[in-house]
């Protein structure tokens, strides 16, 4: 079969290599001018993606803001796997998202929307308590922005929100305060034909922060610890009860949802209706059907069961700089060009993120610094974690990084989700 992918961002490359990797054909159309050579020496390059929509059986968009382009495909008889403008609002404006998920009868906690600082600033001197800041609309890509309130009086929020005033004022536009509920950070996610949700579905542990132990800037991912299975009280109490809008909206592709579950009850903070990154590396490794033939029948509308693995799995991001920030400087000085070595030559589990391929050699490309995702399986979560870090040791990358303990929180969190009533 024939596979369009269109990337802003060339973030689905480990997904369409996998897929070329089975027998496809592929073209690979990255949009970003800094990130143009992602993906060169995998799989083949197309500067527009327009021309070769006849051409493709599938076309994917692996990003939010295609939804209106997907619609209109799909409207014309293409086979697409990507968004809707339902499911890109729910994504991009949080407001927006919390709304459908009160409308859908799922429990919420209280947020308040604002597009001025000091307005904020007076409603939490009014209102004490502790509170996350998060950024809406295209800022909320900008993970280090996410604030998460450590002090009852809300002064560190204050201080904060000042701050972003004064210096991230033309950038932060709209952003919501929510409530801070202590409890276990968990998501959910399943992938949806159109109509329907396909099983099995994935419940995943998020490590957003840079180093172990949480400390440090939030970032999009550092790695995942995930499990495949049937349903559970975590997406009955959320994601399944988005069904009607998300099949009135025709949306065909994965869909997430993070929420912090506690005693009194399972509150969702934000929507991905997209791929994850790097979930969809901890997807491969999990799942063992053919991805070209499975989002062929997804993208058809058809219920095509998912064959997975038993067992857990985990994901480590392998960073170089300057993520996870936007510093070319830094790029050009420590990472550019850097030569990825292998100590055996044993690949598995490796993923690309952000390389290319001259000849036998792999190159860091793009800007970002988002260079691989390695992962690992196992039937317990200590056997997934030894596995992947073993595969990691066999990396060499100059000044390259990764957190040391995802995964490890595990027994703690499953203790909690079992006591509270959420897992089987």
């Amino acid at each position: 079969m024939k596979f369009l992918f269109v990337s802003p961002e060339a973030l689905s490359l480990d997904l369409a290599y996998t897929i070329k990797q089975e027998g496809n054909e592929v073209k690979f159309c990255v949009q970003s001018a800094t990130e143009k050579d992602v993906g060169d020496g995998f799989v083949d390059k197309a500067d527009e993606w327009e021309p070769h929509i006849g051409w493709a059986d599938v076309i994917v968009f692996d990003d939010i803001g295609s939804g209106k382009v997907a619609e209109k495909l799909r409207s014309e008889g293409k086979k697409v796997v990507g968004g809707s403008t339902y499911t890109d609002r729910l994504e991009n404006e949080r407001e927006f998202g919390q709304q459908e998920l009160e409308k859908a009868g799922v429990s919420v906690l209280p947020s308040w929307n604002f597009s001025d600082f000091e307005e904020a600033i007076k409603f939490v001197q009014e209102h004490p308590g502790r509170y996350v800041i998060k950024p809406s609309g295209r800022a909320q890509n900008e993970k280090e922005l996410l604030f998460v309130g450590q002090e009852a009086d809300g002064n560190d929020v204050i201080n904060v929100l000042a701050h972003y005033k004064k210096r991230w004022s033309n950038k932060i536009r709209i952003f919501q305060l929510q409530k801070f509920s202590s409890g276990v950070e968990v998501a959910v996610g399943a992938f949806f034909n159109g109509k329907e949700f396909v099983h099995p579905i994935n419940t995943n542990f998020e490590h957003k922060r840079l180093f172990p132990d949480n400390i440090g800037p939030s970032t999009g991912e550092m790695g995942t610890l995930g499990w495949w299975s049937e349903r559970n009280k975590i997406f009955e109490h959320t994601l399944e009860k988005m069904k009607p809008r998300l099949a009135e909206s025709g949306y065909v592709g994965y869909i997430d949802i993070n929420c912090i579950a506690n005693g009194t009850g399972i509150y969702p903070l934000e929507f991905t209706s997209r791929f994850g990154y790097p979930t969809i590396s901890l997807h491969i490794e999990g799942v063992t059907s053919k991805w070209g033939e499975f989002l062929y029948s997804l993208a058809s509308g058809e219920n095509p069961r998912l064959q997975t693995k038993r067992g857990f799995q985990i994901c480590v991001v392998v960073a170089v700089p300057p993520f996870p920030f936007n510093d070319e400087k830094t790029f050009r000085k420590f990472s550019e060009e850097a030569t990825i070595l292998f100590k055996k030559p044993d690949l598995a589990g490796v993923h690309l993120g952000e390389v290319k391929r001259e000849g036998d050699d792999w190159h860091i490309a793009g800007k970002s610094g988002y260079s691989l995702v390695v992962t690992g399986s196992g039937d317990t979560t200590e056997e997934a974690r030894a596995l992947a870090y073993k595969r990691v040791s066999n990396i060499m990358i100059p000044n390259m990084f990764y957190r040391t303990d995802i995964g490890s929180r595990w027994v703690r969190d499953s203790d909690l989700l079992l006591s509270f009533g959420y897992m089987n």
